[in-house]
């Protein structure tokens, strides 16, 4: 059986094919320590190296997770052999983002050191950091729909809010669930007020739009999986809002 390569290396420089040797170096070293003792200076050290470190891309490059999406496999460099190097900062744009994947680190272990979903990387690209803790998204548990007197501003998200792939990938990814017009747009609530102003990210999604409630909560829950993990969005009829939605 033939195995087929997604990543071709042969038109890069190469500065670009190695990572920073002492960031390289640290990351080697945190996968030493067991799981019950990785605390949250251990978590805090891995994701300040793992982006600029150099890794291996596994043999069997491309893995289905269990949670039905897909992930790069990269291993922590081995000593003493040939690899192909891989440089998670390096790759992003060109290469990473344009497919749709997420990362694994170690898959091949018992347990993976790390899994970054897409919305974690495309988060990197744009903030250097793989979770946002402060935003101007609404907290998670804020209602999930305008209300009726509600004053909100529409507009449409930039490109350092949802990069022309993000786009793509969420658009194919609905398309192929059905959503055949898939459109978005962004809207501000409570925006006279500066302390009490967050942001929403809103689809063209609906329940009525499926065949069962599961499926709808589904799709919405998977949007997540494509974005990073601050941003707070939300499914509404496409007419609710007068001028607010534009395709995806």
């Amino acid at each position: 059986m033939s195995t087929i390569h997604l990543f071709d290396d042969s038109n890069n420089a190469n500065d670009n094919r190695l990572g920073d040797l002492e960031k390289t170096i640290i990351v080697n070293n945190l996968m030493e320590v067991p799981f019950a003792e990785r605390d949250e200076s251990w978590r805090d050290t891995f994701l300040n190296n793992i982006a600029e470190c150099t890794l291996k891309l596994a043999e069997t490059e491309v893995v289905i997770g269990p949670d039905g999406f897909p992930y790069f496999q990269l291993e922590s460099v081995p000593k003493d052999q040939n690899f192909q190097a891989f440089v998670i900062k390096n790759r992003l744009k060109d290469f990473v983002l344009p497919k749709g994947f997420g990362i694994a680190i170690n898959p091949q272990n018992e347990n993976p050191d790390w899994i970054f979903t897409y919305g974690d990387l495309v988060n990197y690209f744009l903030n250097e950091e793989f979770y946002t803790d402060q935003s101007i998204f609404s907290p998670k548990t804020e209602q999930t729909t305008i209300g009726k007197d509600e004053e909100i501003l529409v507009g449409q998200p930039s490109e350092t809010i949802l990069p022309q792939q993000v786009r793509a990938q969420l658009r194919e990814f609905l398309d192929y669930y059905g959503v055949k017009n898939a459109k978005i747009m962004l809207i501000a609530r409570n925006y006279k007020y500066e302390e009490k102003a967050s942001q929403d990210l809103v689809f063209n999604i609906v329940a009525n739009q499926f065949r069962t409630e599961k499926e709808f909560t589904n799709i919405m829950e998977a949007i997540g999986w494509f974005l990073p993990r601050h941003y707070s969005y939300i499914g509404l009829d496409e007419f609710a809002v007068e001028n607010g939605f534009m395709p995806l």
